[in-house]
């Protein structure tokens, strides 16, 4: 039996135990994706693959993938993958993936936020990014023991990184948006367009509200998700798993100064909407939109803060009926008003936005 002591199972071990993996994956700059089109998907938007661990039917299916991989492909029994990780894989197959460095709230915002991704992208097609740090080669798990590690589902917050991304990438000639035409004629290819709707999220610890809601933004069209210092981390497995790999396609960045926050959207030309319950204030499909508007969702419990709220340019609502209010239905939870709200902000100049263009 495999031995959880063992480093080089350590990326999986105990991953039902929150605090210990978020701890670890801080540490170790990792993250875990679950599941064959999750862990696509994560190594299309260009995240370096540290190893693989799944069950013997997975094998077929990632084929194309393993091959590339050799002998960072680890395939054990279905009671063993539950071992090690403390939990029943469903979706059977689970990879450690290296974190790449978060962008700036200012690279989201002026639309340099997926650049690292998308030079990465081009640099290697196939997308499995820079060399994963050397781990060591586990050729037969049986051969090992068995220890107790794990992470756990419990949906508190954890705080992501704050690394500067880099701006520019090389194509060999110093210019990454210039190309040749015939004729020796230069025609410049149009460099990243700064987002126009943006979610911002104060303070949400729950790990799956966190990828759900990615997941309805990128959905809807939302362009990028800023969050404030306390709010979960979208890379936690739960936020992967939940979002179905929508993390990796939006830009997001975390604040580090939740204080003035604000007002580094206001600076760069946003208008903020805040969401609340409170019903006297405008219906959001009523509100006047900016060119650029930065929609605010509070914590689950108590909602936005008072700072943000008054902060705000304008508080805005989700129309409620009035028969269901009676009944003590005054709000919704917030990945519903999420979705909707993100319908509702896509409304205004939707014709001009890039995703609506034919």
């Amino acid at each position: 039996m495999p031995n959880l002591s063992d480093p080089r199972l350590a990326d999986y071990a105990n991953l039902r135990d929150v605090e210990l993996r978020k701890s670890l994956e801080a540490e170790h700059g990792l993250f875990i994706a679950e599941g064959e089109k999750v862990i696509r998907r994560a190594v299309a938007a260009g995240y370096p693959v540290r190893s693989v661990l799944l069950a013997p039917r997975w094998a077929e299916p990632l084929a194309d993938l393993l091959d590339e991989l050799g002998d960072r492909v680890h395939v054990v029994d279905d009671a063993v993958v539950e071992d090690i990780t403390g939990f029943p894989v469903h979706r059977g197959a689970l990879a450690a993936m290296e974190r790449l460095p978060l962008p700036t709230v200012e690279q989201v915002l002026t639309g340099h936020g997926a650049l690292s991704r998308g030079i990465r992208a081009l640099d290697d097609p196939a997308g499995h990014g820079a060399p994963p740090r050397p781990i060591p080669v586990v050729k037969d798990l049986h051969d090992h023991g068995h220890g107790d590690q794990g992470y756990g589902d419990h949906d508190r917050g954890n705080h992501g990184h704050d690394d500067h991304d880099h701006d520019h990438g090389h194509d060999g000639n110093g210019d990454h948006n210039r190309a040749r035409d015939h004729g020796d004629v230069e025609r410049v290819e149009p460099g990243p367009q700064p987002p126009r709707r943006v979610l911002v999220l104060e303070d949400l610890v729950d790990h799956g509200n966190v990828g759900a809601i990615f997941r309805c933004a990128a959905a809807l069209g939302v362009e990028a998700v800023i969050l404030s210092p306390r709010c979960a981390d979208p890379l936690y497995r739960r936020s992967v798993k939940v979002s179905m790999g929508a993390v990796f396609a939006i830009p997001y960045a975390r604040m580090t100064n939740w204080h003035g926050g604000l007002a580094e959207l206001r600076a760069a030309g946003f208008q903020t909407l805040a969401l609340t319950p409170d019903q006297s204030v405008t219906p959001l499909d009523r509100v006047a939109m900016a060119e650029r508007v930065a929609l605010l969702l509070g914590s689950e419990g108590d909602g936005l803060s008072s700072r943000w709220l008054r902060e705000a340019d304008e508080a805005v609502c989700i129309p409620m009926s009035p028969a269901a209010m009676g009944f003590g239905v005054d709000s919704l939870n917030v990945v519903a008003a999420a979705a909707i709200a993100c319908h509702g902000l896509m409304r205004g100049n939707s014709a001009d936005l890039p995703h609506q263009q034919s």
